[in-house]
């Protein structure tokens, strides 16, 4: 009885089938001649000329897409006299098993390499342990890794603290274990550097624990660890999140005396927390401080102002926002003329709401249902109908058809009674004679107009 040949490119050995089925491979040309060197069962070891040099095993088990195939190869190898994997291959198997979580054979791969002292263990072996148990989200073999290193001789280095650091706060019942682990590692000849700091303090802030971030925070100062716009951000935004508005500018403040440039992130958090606290006019302030501070301001940081005065009654502040946007080189977006439109609705600005509309229109934007049910029913509200219809119809020309309810409001305001005989007037009938374009939601102004007619009739006739 032979044994089937497997095949890697130039290399070829013999391998037991009971391993793994799929070592069957197709005959070749050099097969009949390959198999003349098996050796009937029982018969002496071949040697290992015959399954090709380490890298060349090295290569077979790296191309393997099923690892325990990987994990067969690699032990089948093992029993020939004087073959030696190289380190390389322990790592590739060890990823391939970490990644589909077969972690017995993994810390068997590992025992074998702490058990043969000709390997020289290196760092990598560690990342990719850390790697491995990240991506299983297994936090306790994450903290044990730390103190198995030094079995081998090995300190961890700092970035392999930082790494178990965002395993463990990423739960929050290993907080505590984490924080123990960082004050700790100075012992073991570890120094934690600002990324370390940072994964605490945001891990405390979004704890709620924000005094321990602060402690954490004068300690970097104390041990000359030096901060980051990250590390000013975490305080920041944990202050902002429990309104502390004042703290979080104060902060702001810090960063700028220390040569710091704060970055968008940051102001989009100061604007969002000074808008919500109503402090429009420091926040205006503080947009028009950016750019002199290095920072230019972009879309966000503007919708965000725009918002904040709308949302207040004041959007004819917002207006003059708009008006920086452009002078700064930021054009208004979507959001920015929705956002103002409605605002001015709810002013009663209606002349200039209308203004706005018809220029995001002309830009190619087009205004939601809610702006256009707003503007109509704001010029409708003071008897403009004329007005409200002329809304009416450069959303229709621009393929934007008004909700139904937008036709409940406005057919009142320019129709008679619809049990007599008298039409719609003629400025529905110029909306109605539109050329409509090819994307325009025809069928749903349609409804709206049918829909509200059939009502009335219905009423009309329940009345009689």
């Amino acid at each position: 009885m032979h044994r089937p040949i497997l095949h890697s490119s130039k290399t070829l050995f013999p391998f037991p089938t009971h391993h793994h089925p799929l070592f069957l491979s197709s005959p070749s040309p050099n097969h009949q001649k390959h198999q003349s060197f098996h050796s009937p069962i029982g018969s002496p070891t071949p040697t290992p000329s015959l399954i090709g040099s380490p890298t060349r095993v090295q290569k077979l088990i790296a191309s393997q897409q099923d690892p325990l195939l990987a994990k067969a190869i690699f032990d089948y190898a093992s029993t020939f006299p004087n073959f030696r994997h190289t380190y390389s291959t322990h790592l590739i198997l060890l990823l391939k098993l970490g990644r589909s979580k077969h972690f017995t054979l993994l810390d068997d791969i590992v025992l074998r390499l702490k058990n043969d002292p000709s390997y020289k263990i290196t760092h990598t072996l560690f990342t990719y342990l850390l790697r491995i148990y990240s991506e299983a989200d297994l936090p306790d073999k994450a903290l044990k890794t730390f103190y198995f290193m030094m079995q081998f001789s090995l300190r961890p280095l700092t970035k392999h603290l930082n790494c178990i650091l965002e395993i463990l706060v990423s739960h929050r019942n290993y907080v505590k274990p984490a924080f123990d682990l960082f004050r700790d590692a100075h012992k073991h000849g570890v120094m934690p550097d600002t990324r370390s700091y940072n994964v605490l303090m945001r891990a405390f802030c979004l704890n709620g624990d924000v005094s321990v971030a602060y402690m954490l925070f004068n300690k970097m100062l104390e041990r000359d660890v030096v901060p980051d716009i990250e590390s000013y951000r975490i305080l920041m935004q944990a202050l902002c999140r429990r309104n502390q508005v004042n703290g979080a500018v104060g902060l702001l403040e810090d960063m700028l005396n220390k040569g710091f440039v704060p970055d968008s992130l940051t102001y989009t958090t100061l604007l969002n927390s000074l808008c919500r606290k109503k402090k429009l006019r420091e926040a205006y302030k503080l947009l028009c401080r950016m750019k002199v501070r290095g920072c230019n301001p972009d879309i966000v940081h503007y919708n965000t102002v725009i918002s904040g005065f709308c949302r207040e009654g004041r959007a004819h502040d917002a207006c003059k926002v708009i008006d920086d946007m452009r002078v700064n080189g930021c054009l208004p977006n979507l959001v920015s003329y929705r956002t103002l439109v409605s605002g001015l609705c709810d002013m009663g600005m209606f002349d200039e709401a209308k203004a706005y509309m018809e220029e995001m229109m002309s830009k190619g934007f087009s205004p939601h249902f809610a702006v256009i049910h707003a503007l109509v029913k704001g010029f409708c509200n003071v008897g403009r109908v004329e007005e409200a219809c002329g809304v009416f119809t450069k959303s229709l020309e621009h393929g934007e058809a008004p909700h139904k309810d937008t036709w409940t409001i406005v057919i009142p305001m320019i129709s008679c009674d619809v049990g007599e005989s008298v039409k719609i007037s003629d400025v529905l009938d110029e909306i109605l004679k539109i050329e409509i374009k090819g994307h325009t939601r025809i069928v749903d102004a349609g409804i709206g107009l049918e829909n509200y007619l059939i009502r009335e009739i219905r009423d009309k006739r329940g009345v009689l």
